[in-house]
């Protein structure tokens, strides 16, 4: 972090709510990051879902009309964090993220990078009106958009993990493991993990 153009990315964040010890791998030991099967097949649902997503109306999301923009890069120094947003929809009034996910359930780690969107959306044009109060998760394998509401927990929480983020930064220590060992099963970094099932 002494490096002044230092920024977390948002899937750091992701990755750090579902896992503190992945966000120490990519940041402390970056030249050693497995590629997984499961990784490349996220990736390319990824492109399929925003290739159909161009076809779709806004209904899905409940919005009559509304302007799509895809692969939005935004980042703020302060927050030291930056990522690219799958899509984001404008209306009148608000700007809503979107963030397409390869499951068919939500997780906190999911809401807590939409909320990281949202926030960096709210920061991005200080001379908007429009707000930035909510963001849909897609499941690409159900195709079905949740909405996540960015309330006042959610945007504590994101906080108080950016915090925490720094410091594993800042101290190089590795993090303890996570008290869900179901989460290691599929993990690139579970060999790096010498107590972990």
């Amino acid at each position: 972090m002494a490096d002044p153009s230092f920024t977390f990315r948002v899937t750091d964040l992701k990755q750090y709510v579902y896992c503190p010890r992945i966000l120490y791998y990519h940041t402390i030991l970056p030249q050693v990051r497995p590629i997984t099967y499961k990784m490349t097949a996220g990736i390319e649902a990824h492109h399929q879902a925003a290739g159909r997503e161009k076809r779709r109306s806004l209904r899905t999301y409940g919005l009559a009309n509304g302007r799509r923009t895809f692969n939005v890069p935004v980042f703020n120094p302060a927050l030291m964090l930056s990522g690219e947003i799958d899509m984001v929809i404008e209306t009148d009034d608000e700007l809503i993220p979107v963030d397409y996910k390869q499951a068919k359930r939500i997780g906190p780690h999911y809401r807590s990078q939409l909320m990281a969107y949202g926030r960096l959306l709210e920061l991005a044009d200080p001379k908007t009106t429009q707000v930035v109060n909510r963001g849909f998760l897609y499941l690409i394998p159900t195709r079905k958009a949740v909405e996540v509401r960015f309330t006042r927990p959610l945007r504590r929480q994101l906080s108080k993990a950016l915090t925490l983020m720094k410091g594993i930064v800042e101290q190089q220590q590795v993090p303890s493991p996570v008290n869900n060992p179901a989460r290691c099963v599929d993990c690139e970094f579970r060999r790096f993990c010498n107590d972990t099932v």
